[in-house]
């Protein structure tokens, strides 16, 4: 099972969060992008359906995927 960690940090004059080296939108608080990474954690963990996914990663690269709807990670928000 993989897992997500969102951290908290400053970022283009204000707080975002951060998973696996990929920023969220600026938000004018902390509070605000805590409050954001906790709802996109939490719905990490939802089941849902089978069906492909489109993501970015680290170095900016899309890739497309087949995702499991039960395939759910660990997820985690720090800060």
């Amino acid at each position: 099972m993989s897992k997500i960690v969102y951290e908290i940090v400053e970022h283009d004059g204000g707080w975002a969060y951060r998973a696996d080296g990929v920023y969220s939108e600026t938000f004018p608080s902390h509070d605000a992008a805590k409050a954001a990474a906790t709802r996109v954690a939490r719905e990490q963990l939802a089941p849902g359906v089978t069906r492909g996914i489109v993501w970015e990663d680290a170095n900016g690269r899309w890739h497309q995927e087949i995702a499991d709807g039960d395939d759910r990670p660990v997820t985690e928000v720090k800060g």
